[in-house]
């Protein structure tokens, strides 16, 4: 939603001064707080603001101008939080300038629109199924270096990305955007492709979901005939099932709770093996690592 304002151009026209490292400095920290005043009329309008005002307050001396470009950064925007610098330094670079306000406005919803997609693919679809893959791991084998090791990778990850964009962006104005527009569905594919490589490649080493199902007589271990055809067939059929449902409509908390039901029903059944260790009175342990609440078929016992 765009504000009411009339006015097409600044009061000064005079371009001011190169602003300098502790001012972007400060709007890169801000821009931690895009979403703080999140609201469904302007989205990020609030927080998108908070973060421009050091650079506008440097290039704008004038108080008139000063309110009317604070007013006009009041517009409507949502963009990806973690690339919203690139966004910042182009804008700013405009308002050095003494641009058209029309045009300060169009391109920074011009800049904006593409980071969303960009943002996914390069974070939430490769670099957190990486670090979290690998620091939840840690964490099941009981240690508190996975937690550690997640937090540290992402944030120090983003952070770099939040600098890096601000100062490029900021150095070369307008024509990072269009370098951003030429390369955006390339970038965008090959991120995704490489975050789809990642998933794949977590499911065959984390994958850990096995049928416990004994069969025929004598008896034969159901999961050890998947392992002879794929190993890890299981995960993979879970995913794909999810991926299904997902491209149908189901949201991830539908699909989260539809796993743990089929967990459940799983393992109450004997379906699915668990890892419990648990032995018999003898000291033997149980195949599949627990005691169904329904026995429907006898597991060999170990020697």
């Amino acid at each position: 939603m765009a504000s009411k304002i009339t006015a097409t151009h600044y009061s000064d026209l005079t371009p001011a001064k190169n602003v300098d490292n502790s001012v972007l400095n400060k709007m890169i920290w801000r821009s931690l707080f895009l979403q703080a005043s999140f609201n469904y009329e302007r989205m990020q309008a609030g927080g998108w603001l908070y973060g421009m005002i050091p650079g506008l307050e440097k290039v704008h001396t004038n108080k008139d101008d000063l309110a009317l470009s604070m007013s006009h950064n009041l517009d409507f925007i949502n963009t990806h939080p973690f690339l919203v610098t690139f966004v910042m330094g182009i804008v700013l670079s405009l308002e050095q300038q003494k641009a058209d306000i029309q045009t300060i406005r169009s391109v920074r919803i011009a800049a904006a629109g593409p980071l969303g997609g960009i943002g996914d693919a390069l974070f939430w679809f490769t670099l957190v199924p990486i670090t979290a893959g690998i620091a939840g791991n840690m964490a099941i084998d009981g240690s508190i270096a996975g937690a550690v090791l997640f937090f540290t990778v992402f944030n120090a990850v983003q952070l770099f990305v939040r600098v890096f964009l601000m100062k490029w962006s900021y150095s070369l104005g307008t024509k990072a955007v269009t370098v951003l527009t030429a390369n955006a569905k390339e970038f965008t594919r090959a991120a995704s492709i490489l975050g789809i490589f990642v998933v794949g490649s977590l499911i065959a080493a984390y994958g850990g979901t096995e049928l416990r199902i004994a069969i025929a007589d004598p008896a034969i271990d159901a999961q050890g005939l998947l392992n002879g055809i794929l190993p890890k067939f299981l995960p993979l059929v879970i995913t794909l099932a999810l991926y299904a449902l997902i491209k149908k409509g189901w949201t991830p908390t539908k699909c989260i709770m539809l796993l743990i039901v089929v967990g459940l029903a799983g393992t109450c059944f004997g379906i699915l093996k668990g890892n419990s260790q648990v032995i018999r009175e003898d000291g033997t342990p149980i195949p599949g690592g627990y005691t169904p609440l329904v026995e429907w078929y006898d597991l060999p016992v170990a020697e």
